[in-house]
């Protein structure tokens, strides 16, 4: 794997195939002993534009690799190497017969002498661990998938352990023992600022200053090139060490102190490019926020697995259900793991009488952000997105997605490596991230009744916690325990502390099924306005099926129920379900059912009887009846 894809039997290399064939070996064995998802798979081999027949070609690639590799052996014997895994495919293998398992044994045992005070032998053994390495990660096969995350996770391992090696044979006094191999890899990555700063330093303790001084000059002159930025503070503090001859082991650009910063006399880089700046663009957490341990966990979890492939975490729900409060949340919990910024944008999906962003104005306003002059900023979204992933190729930041509309809003913003994470918010279940880049979705719905009341409770405040028995869930059930409406209730509460809760309960009851208890001074807060803004974006048909819901009594609705009130075939019926599903108005329950929110069926009365007269008289209770049968 370390180089050009070779399979050896008894010192005989064996015949791979075709390009498509050997990329499906190289995927699997790139992830050593880990399940490879068929969806991986196929992305992989037709970058997002498979035909309908991908899956079964998939089928009969590992098909021809079983039989190379397993020859004369049982379909099902426990001795097979390439089994069925899940929904796709593991190869099992060792590091006695794969290079890039031999490879990180080598680094644990390097590292292992690393942490015991023995800098000569862990020289030694990142030696005998880089000698694994014959070129580019499955070089033969770099035109078709060099960009492909299976493949650029290695690459990043590697640059990874150079700057180890390197540390080690700094700190061991033997810069020449790893002089070759940092070069190599700094060949191999011009613009990863890691290596270059580790070259300066080997090559300056190797007595080479004259050569080093010369090298971050051309380093400083290829950044400003190719990406309108200077040095970040690691490439920088390197070469002031130079300067300083001072070429011991450098420590992370996160921990780099004022004693390490680049002093004005090093000079602007050509033409004077704006200083790199760290963003940090988060949106102010919110102190009240309650509850949501499971998602919160999980998206801590995936915050934390180790970097193979771009993270990408999709939250979904219906309008006001709380993604944005538990993103921001989440993006303050990890900030500190990526130190070289935190991005957030609004993508304005459903934003109330506004219109989606634009994905190339959000990347030039993070290109901007991340020091690229405007000016070298180019015109064309590809273009920018393209830069983007090269900007980021070395550093790590988070990205936050906000109100996503869909897929195609979201793919140019995503960065290219594994250092980065990405949390997208949407009203809409975003399968293709899952089936693309291996997004995690984390679906909300709406709080259990004593997470909603300790919502309530937390934005309420010391003030309002002696309310009699039975207050606090009464208005939590008016709200539906939507979060969005429980801020809007608290925020009426809070307006008039003099005034017992009991009288905003008896409010809300006494507006009934309507949503005026819930409107805000803020149109973006207003559930109305929220809700309204996914109305927007339905079909005629979808909106008519919406607005003839409140018809159907019960706590969900069947699709026949569905076709039979809005006078649509089944199938037209399914599909504006569907509609409403992806608007957020609807939630999918069991197969062939559908639930929507208390307030979101109010909103849906209140649109039914501004056009009443458009629709037909309500049926009568006899057919209401028939309806429920069929739903």
């Amino acid at each position: 794997m370390l180089g050009p894809l070779r399979v050896c039997r008894a010192g005989a290399e064996l015949p791979l195939g075709p390009r498509q064939q050997r990329l499906v070996l190289a995927a699997l064995l790139a992830r050593a002993g880990r399940p490879v998802s068929l969806a991986d798979l196929v992305g992989l081999l037709w970058d997002g534009e498979p035909p309908a027949s991908a899956a079964n070609a998939v089928h009969r690639y590992v098909g021809v690799l079983r039989r190379l590799l397993e020859p004369g052996l049982p379909p099902r014997s426990p001795g097979r190497w390439l089994v069925r895994h899940g929904g796709g495919y593991l190869l099992r293998v060792d590091a006695d017969h794969l290079d890039l398992l031999r490879f990180r044994a080598l680094v644990r045992q390097a590292r292992r002498a690393a942490a015991e005070g023995d800098a000569r032998e862990a020289v030694r053994r990142y030696g005998t661990a880089l000698e694994q390495w014959q070129g580019r990660c499955a070089a033969d096969l770099l035109s078709a998938a060099g960009a492909h995350r299976v493949f650029t996770t290695l690459e990043h391992e590697y640059a990874s352990v150079v700057c180890e090696a390197a540390d080690a044979a700094l700190r061991s006094g033997r810069p020449g023992a790893v002089l070759l191999v940092v070069r190599q890899a700094a060949e191999r990555h011009p613009l990863d600022e890691r290596l270059q700063a580790r070259l300066l330093l080997v090559l300056a303790s190797d007595g080479k200053q004259a050569e080093a001084l010369t090298r971050y000059r051309d380093i400083r002159a290829r950044l400003y090139r190719e990406r309108g930025a200077r040095p970040g503070a690691e490439l920088r503090a390197a070469h002031e060490r130079v300067l300083r001859h001072r070429t011991d082991a450098p420590r992370p650009a996160t921990a780099v102190g004022e004693e390490d910063a680049a002093p004005a006399a090093a000079g602007p880089a050509p033409h004077g490019p704006a200083p790199v700046t760290v963003p940090a663009q988060l949106p102010a957490d919110l102190p009240c926020f309650f509850g949501r341990d499971r998602p919160l966990a999980q998206a801590l979890a995936l915050a934390e697995e180790p970097a193979e492939a771009l993270r990408v975490l999709a939250i979904d729900g219906i309008p006001g259900i709380g993604k944005t409060a538990l993103a921001v949340r989440l993006a303050h919990r990890v900030a500190a793991r990526f130190p070289d910024g935190q991005l957030f944008a609004d993508l304005g999906g459903f934003a109330p009488g506004g219109s989606p962003a634009d994905p190339g104005d959000v990347l030039h306003g993070f290109l901007e952000a991340l020091g690229v002059e405007r000016r070298r900023i180019p015109p064309s979204t590809e273009s920018r997105a393209a830069l983007f992933r090269s900007v980021l190729a070395a550093r790590k930041v988070l990205v936050v997605l906000d109100d996503a509309l869909d897929l195609a809003q979201v793919r140019p913003l995503l960065p290219g490596t594994p250092l980065c994470m990405v949390v997208v918010t949407g009203r809409r279940r975003l399968s293709g991230l899952a089936a693309a880049y291996g997004a995690r979705l984390v679906g909300l719905r709406v709080p259990a009744p004593a997470e909603a009341a300790g919502c309530l409770l937390r934005r309420l405040g010391p003030a309002h916690r002696g309310a009699r028995p039975g207050v606090v869930e009464e208005i939590v059930e008016r709200c539906g325990r939507l979060p969005l409406a429980l801020a809007v209730a608290a925020a009426r509460a809070l307006a008039r502390p003099d005034r017992p809760l009991s009288e905003l309960a008896a409010e809300l009851t006494a507006a009934g099924e309507s949503l005026d208890g819930f409107g805000d001074d803020g149109h973006d807060n207003d559930v109305r306005a929220v809700l309204s803004s996914s109305y927007r974006t339905l079909g005629p048909r979808a909106a008519r099926m919406f607005r003839l819901l409140p018809l159907h009594r019960g706590p969900d609705v069947g699709t026949a129920a569905l076709a039979g009130l809005a006078g649509l075939p089944p199938r037209a019926a399914t599909e504006a379900a569907g509609e409403l599903v992806r608007a957020g108005l609807l939630t999918a329950g069991r197969p062939g059912r559908y639930e929507a929110h208390r307030l979101a069926l109010a909103y849906a009365a209140e649109l039914g009887r501004e056009d009443a007269g458009e629709r037909p008289a309500p049926a009568p209770d006899a057919r209401i009846r028939s309806l429920r049968r069929a739903g």
